[in-house]
Order: C-alpha cells, then sequence, then structure tokens
C-alpha cells in the first residue's frame, strides 16, 4: 500500500487493518452473535442461542456475554475464550486478509440498510478519561468497575472480535456514501442472515487505491481545524473531535487500558507498530438514514416502591430541586396525562411503572439538562458500595414493562436523545451521562463477525 496513504492515514488515527473473517464453509447464521451486552435480563435468549449454535464455529465461543457477570465459572469462561481463539487460527476456520476496509451494509427489522466502514484505530489518539480533547472521545461516562473482566479476557487474547461503533458527524456524505455507491464494483465478503431477528448482513472489501485516497481525503477535511471550528460555531482552541464513541463504550476503554499497560513493557519500534496499539471498529456517518438514536431505559431490582418514590423526593430536595411524583390508573392514563405535562413544563417527567404502581417523578430545577441524568444521579446514590439494589440498563418499552412489572422491581422509561445534537453536546459539554442513548434496539446492535490479531503472528 502506498506510504503515504498509510502515514496521512495514521495521523487521523486510522489504520488500515488486516482482518480475520471466517473460512469458506462456516455457518454464517451461527458464527454471528450479537454484542456481549446485550439481553443482560434476559437468560432465555443466551440460553436459546447456545442451544441454536451448539460446538459449530462461532463467535459465541470467543466472547463472554455479561449477563454472567458474578457466576463462579467465569475464570474457567476466559480460559477457554482464549484457547478456542488459538485453536480458530490453528485450524484456519479464521482466515488472513490482505490489509482492506470492509463496507458494511446492514439490514433490520427498522432500517433498510445501515452502512459502515470496519477499519482500526489508533488508541493512542484515544482517551476515555474525563475533558479529554481526544481525536476519538467517549460519548458517555466510562464506568472504570465494569472494565476488568474486558481487560483481563483481552489480556489473554490473541485476537478481538468488535462490537465498536464510531461515529463521524458527515451531514455532506462524503467518507461512507460514495463507497457505498460503488459497492456493486467491490469484491463480497460475507453475505448472511442474522439470528434471533437481527436482521441481514453484507460485507465488501475495499482496498482499491482511488477509493482509499478518496476516503482519506474526505477525513481530512472533516478533521480540518478551521472547518470543525466553523461547523460548531468555536471560537476556542478545541481541538478536533473526528470520531464519537456511539457503541462499545467500556470495550474500546478496556482495550486502551489493556495498551497503556502493555506498552510499557514494549521498546520504541515495537510500540509504532504493535498490533494491539489499535482497535478493530466500525465508523457509521451520524446522518445515516438508516441509524436511530434509542433511549437506554432502566430497570431497578429489589427495591420497595412507596420507600423508592419517598427517597427520591428528598434526595431531589435536599439537591436544590422541587421534586414530587403523580400516580395513574392505567397506562393509557399516565400516557395521557404525562403528554400534557410534558407540554405545559420545563421539569424532568421520569415516567415508572412497578408491580402495582403507574406513575411519574416529576422533577422541577433540574441540575442535569437530560432526564437520563437526574434519573442516574439519584440511582447511583440509591445503589451505591453494600446496595442491595441492582439496576439494569433495558432497549424497548416492552421489556421495561415486562421486567418493572415484577414484584420487588421498577422500570422507568426515558426519552430519545437527537442524534443530530451528539457531537455538539459532546464538544461543549463533555461526556454524557452513561447508557443516555442506543443506536437501534438490542437487536439492531452490532453482530461480531470480524476479527483481528491483537499479538504478534509467531
Amino acid at each position: 500500500m502506498n506510504k503515504d496513504i498509510v502515514h496521512r492515514f495514521m495521523k487521523l488515527g486510522i489504520n488500515v487493518p488486516e482482518i480475520l473473517l471466517p473460512a469458506q464453509g462456516i455457518d454464517m447464521s451461527k458464527w454471528c452473535i450479537v454484542a456481549c451486552d446485550q439481553y443482560t435480563s434476559q437468560p432465555e435468549y443466551w440460553e436459546e442461542v447456545a442451544d441454536f449454535v451448539g460446538q459449530s464455529p462461532s463467535t459465541l465461543h470467543m466472547i463472554f456475554p455479561e449477563i454472567y457477570l458474578g457466576e463462579d465459572d467465569i475464570e474457567k469462561r476466559f480460559q477457554k475464550i482464549a484457547s478456542t481463539m488459538e485453536k480458530y487460527i490453528r485450524e484456519n476456520i479464521l482466515v488472513p486478509q490482505k490489509p482492506c476496509f470492509i463496507l458494511v451494509d446492514r439490514k433490520t427489522s427498522r432500517a433498510a440498510s445501515r452502512k459502515g466502514l470496519i477499519m482500526a484505530v489508533d488508541l493512542e489518539k484515544y482517551d476515555y478519561s474525563k475533558g479529554a480533547q481526544t481525536l476519538i472521545r467517549t460519548t458517555e461516562g466510562t464506568v472504570v468497575e465494569r472494565l476488568p473482566p474486558r481487560i483481563k479476557i483481552r489480556e489473554n487474547a490473541s485476537i478481538e472480535l468488535p462490537h465498536i461503533m464510531l461515529l463521524i458527524d458527515d451531514p455532506e456524505k462524503t467518507v461512507i456514501e460514495p463507497v457505498a455507491a460503488a459497492a456493486d464494483k467491490l469484491e463480497m465478503l460475507y453475505d448472511c442472515e442474522l439470528m434471533m431477528g437481527g436482521g441481514h448482513v453484507k460485507g465488501y472489501r475495499v482496498d482499491d487505491q482511488k477509493l482509499l485516497r478518496n476516503i482519506l481525503e474526505a477525513f481530512e477535511k472533516l478533521a480540518d481545524i478551521d472547518a470543525f471550528k466553523g461547523r460548531y460555531g468555536l471560537d476556542s482552541d478545541e481541538d478536533v473531535l473526528l470520531f464519537a464513541v456511539g457503541d462499545g463504550n467500556h470495550s474500546l476503554a478496556a482495550a486502551k487500558a489493556h495498551w497503556e499497560k502493555l506498552k510499557r513493557s514494549l521498546a520504541d519500534e515495537e510500540k509504532a507498530c504493535h498490533p494491539a496499539r489499535f482497535a478493530l471498529v466500525e465508523v457509521v456517518n451520524v446522518h445515516d438514514e438508516g441509524l436511530e438514536f434509542e433511549p437506554i431505559h432502566r430497570v431497578v431490582f429489589n427495591v420497595d416502591t412507596d420507600k423508592f418514590l419517598d427517597e427520591a423526593v428528598k434526595y431531589f430536595n435536599a439537591n436544590g430541586s422541587q421534586a414530587s411524583y403523580k400516580l395513574f390508573e392505567s397506562r393509557q392514563a399516565m400516557a395521557r396525562e404525562l403528554e400534557c405535562l410534558k407540554k405545559s413544563s420545563n421539569s424532568h417527567v421520569i415516567p415508572f411503572v412497578s408491580h402495582d404502581k403507574k406513575g411519574a417523578i416529576i422533577v422541577d430545577a433540574p441540575k442535569y439538562n437530560l432526564e437520563v441524568g437526574t434519573l442516574q444521579a439519584f440511582l447511583d446514590e440509591l445503589a451505591g458500595p453494600g446496595s442491595k439494589i441492582k439496576i439494569d440498563y433495558i432497549h424497548g418499552e416492552d421489556v421495561v414493562t415486562t421486567l418493572g412489572s415484577k414484584e420487588g422491581n421498577m422500570g422507568f422509561y426515558l426519552p430519545p436523545m437527537d442524534k443530530h445534537d451528539l457531537f455538539k453536546t459532546v464538544i461543549l459539554d463533555g461526556a454524557l451521562p452513561r447508557k443516555t442513548f442506543s443506536m437501534g434496539e438490542a437487536e439492531e446492535k452490532r453482530f461480531y463477525l470480524e476479527c483481528r490479531r491483537i499479538r504478534p503472528s509467531l
């Protein structure tokens, strides 16, 4: 590959990776598995997946579904993941490709097409610390307590599997869309149905030098400092934000933490090209018509509804807001009244359901800009060290209703965020409260498919 192109991509934190794909004849419907942090309160989903996959080659055997966090056999699972990776390389179940990007075209039940580019990004250009001004930035607060299992898996792993999706703010559609327009001239690498209602995915090799140069020049224009300031009306010395983490924030943070630890033992020449310095991601344009932001709701377990509501009112009142709650006879009545409340008030109105109540917490003069920030601040306080209360982050109102209506549980419904506000909000305000938005529902999440070595070949 042209050295000038490689060098200019690296300045943008981009690497053209050597990707591993399943060999011919592998059943792709069993190979591809949804992101490990989905369906974490629905064991039946993962049980059905395991029954369907069996012992067939699958990314299921190389990931750790987070529903199993806290179980006794975690160490055994980690060892099995590492040995399976080695086996798949040794037995040529995974086949190396020549350096390339991959154009991804994903169809879901809600979107006819969502386009993306698989590439690797330089972890030296990324920082998940609060207030970071790096080229690649997190969009939500990182919970460092969630990182150790992912770091441990990566420390022992020979390959990585991405469910990370990075967003670019490209309203003129200059980076990905021209590649998609040329898809009929590209070599198709995979074309497969995804299990459990996940839709369909196609992948095309992108290694044509002209196409790569066009992609590079489009990225360079997005990263131009003057264009960046003009795009967001900035007068200060803000650093360019090129990539915002849309999905997989904690996976990318774990990759960064692993690299920071590993590089301390490497010579300078090794640091420059070690495969663990990079992370495989899918890049998506926030303006893609197939990309929708969905709210991430909350379900709280092991709570007494009346006590919870009283504690919530006390907490918000003690922190400078005025809070109350209102109960409704039915969800229909709740929906009607909440619509009026939201139109006539600048308060945060947070609907909830429990096994015997339907209502809303109303917070006047909230400290946070978004309802999710208001609710999460109280939940973090409530579920602190020593608490038996558990919080889960849920996609889909129907799941919130089902889980929240069980005795001892409460479900909270949160509004969506406008995707077009994301970049400016992160640039001006920093990272959002964690789990503020989701790029689609659970079944629309990225499925594990492509792999990449993160240890040098022997």
